[in-house]
């Protein structure tokens, strides 16, 4: 998962971001690395369902208390932590060199399989 401050980014993406990252999806999904990718919409389009004591709320986005959201996430299927870490360090890297000024993290989770 990609994390960032929404209201921190440095402008817009830059095409070469966009085109660098189709490339690297291009080969991760030639790899049989890649399973599932997108980008999500900023929270000012978004709602959260939230179940605390008993009750059921519905709030309207932006979410102006987080202070990082997810702004997209990828799927990938790899052999080990240390792969899933290159592998997030590469897209990380990609954002630091064709969009100076932004700033966020790679959060990797493993997905719960059968054997969980």
């Amino acid at each position: 998962m990609l994390r960032s401050d929404e209201n921190a980014s440095p402008g817009v993406p830059p095409q070469e971001l966009f085109a660098a990252i189709g490339e690297s999806a291009a080969r991760w999904t030639q790899e049989g690395v890649l399973q599932d990718t997108a980008g999500l919409q900023p929270t000012a389009t978004s709602s959260r369902v939230r179940l605390a004591a008993g009750e059921i709320t519905t709030e309207r986005g932006p979410f102006t208390d987080d202070k990082e959201s997810i702004n997209a996430y990828a799927l990938i299927k790899v052999d080990s932590e240390q792969e899933a870490i290159a592998r997030a360090t590469e897209f990380l890297d990609l954002h630091r060199r064709l969009w100076p000024g932004w700033q966020g993290a790679s959060e990797i989770r493993q997905v719960f399989g059968r054997a969980d």
